[in-house]
């Protein structure tokens, strides 16, 4: 799907949950379903501030929120316990972070069937999902 098509299906699927699409949320959605970072919060405020000054944090909190209600985001879990967000994966895919930029990459999962059949037998749980992290420095950062 090309970048303009993705903007607008994100931006119906926004208003069909109620949500009336103004600029400052256009400028959310463009920002989150293009961008290759994960970002938190304040970033997406300071970035949509530049071209909507008017642009609340409390908007960038819900708009956040419910797109990732939606399935189109995707929060993660940082190790410094905060979070931030990015454009959902598509399919089953793990994510590796740069710790230091915030540059996601996505890569497809080893075969985890082995651990999660040890982690069902040790503890009794029946293991549903599972989601990988990897966390690490980029090849920009770590030069």
């Amino acid at each position: 799907m090309q970048t303009h098509d993705l903007i607008e299906a994100w931006l119906e699927q926004l208003q069909a949950s109620g949500y009336r699409i103004t600029e400052p949320r256009r400028a959310i959605v463009e920002l989150m379903a293009t961008t290759t970072h994960a970002l938190s919060p304040i970033e997406v405020y300071d970035s949509g501030r530049r071209d909507y000054p008017r642009l609340g944090l409390v908007t960038v909190y819900r708009t956040l929120e419910r797109l990732e209600e939606l399935g189109l985001v995707q929060r993660v879990h940082m190790p410094d316990g905060c979070h931030r967000y990015l454009r959902a994966t598509q399919g089953h895919q793990h994510l590796l972070l740069c710790t230091r930029c915030g540059q996601v990459e996505m890569f497809a999962g080893d075969d985890l069937n082995a651990l999660t059949e040890r982690v069902e037998q040790s503890t009794g749980y029946r293991v549903k999902d599972h989601w990988l992290q990897l966390f690490g420095l980029c090849p920009r950062c770590n030069s």
